[in-house]
């Protein structure tokens, strides 16, 4: 899910009901964002199973300082699922997240720079983080590297993006030929969400291609793709615009790469 236009003024009162541990039927398979350090302004995070679990799962997950402090209602009362029901997305209370809100003024911010937090299911630690400073900028494909490919191959594609994107995001990013064909195959967000690879099906042939990136990609943050989520209340915003980057397999090393928009 992807957030933009937000009533962010009013204190959501999240009043969980205290339940009692009980054993995990389901392990989480990966917490995202993956990376050791998130922002201070994170927006949401998701926790995938190995099956779909029975029953709420907010209830049981708490965010912690590594004190054993907990903080203070720092989510939404929503539990957002996968079609499939293995993918739990979390978001911040956006009202703690965004500056200048009644939420944030009267809980104060959820997540502070210089802090490490842990994230516990049923009191088991699954992720542990470093609050850094807030993440003001969102992804821009001009800055990404797209890493050379053998034409005949079935490499995988690398791209090295500048900053990490939101982990559910991977199919927002394709590759298309030169004649806008899209080519298939498998896409995965690595090292912290801040790599993205392609494998394709079949080999790869010479010529040139295009990385599409959807307008609506976003960072852990919620900064869209040549968007920021901190943003004046009264200021509309802007008409999310897709991306590319044109590359070529097969061609000499110095052969440009540009980057360029696309409706």
């Amino acid at each position: 899910m992807h957030l933009h236009r937000l009533l962010l003024g009013t204190i959501f009162a999240l009043v969980l009901p205290q339940v009692q541990a009980w054993p995990l039927e389901a392990p989480v398979v990966t917490v995202r964002p993956s990376a050791t350090v998130v922002p201070a302004n994170m927006l949401r995070l998701s926790l995938e199973f190995a099956t779909a679990p029975e029953g709420p799962v907010l209830p049981r997950i708490a965010l912690s300082r590594t004190d054993g402090s907990e903080l203070r209602e720092p989510f939404l009362a929503q539990e957002l699922w996968s079609p499939d029901g293995r993918i739990l997305t979390l978001l911040m209370h956006p009202g703690r997240v965004k500056s200048g809100l009644v939420a944030r003024e009267a809980l104060g911010p959820i997540l502070v720079p210089g802090d490490d937090v842990v994230l516990t299911l049923d009191g088991r630690p699954l992720k542990r983080w470093h609050v850094g400073p807030p993440d003001l900028h969102g992804p821009v494909a001009s800055a990404w590297s797209v890493l050379p490919v053998s034409p005949s191959s079935r490499q995988s594609l690398v791209v090295r993006l500048d900053a990490p994107v939101d982990g559910r995001d991977a199919d927002y990013m394709a590759i298309a030929d030169a004649d806008d064909r899209p080519v298939d195959g498998h896409a995965e967000l690595l090292d912290g969400e801040s790599t993205w690879t392609f494998t394709p099906e079949a080999p790869w042939r010479a010529g040139r291609y295009k990385l599409m990136v959807r307008g609506t990609l976003e960072d852990p943050a919620g900064n869209r793709l040549n968007g920021h989520f901190e943003t004046p209340l009264d200021t509309p915003d802007a008409p999310a615009v897709d991306a590319s980057v044109v590359f070529d397999i097969g061609s000499p090393p110095d052969a440009p790469s540009s980057p360029r928009t696309f409706r």
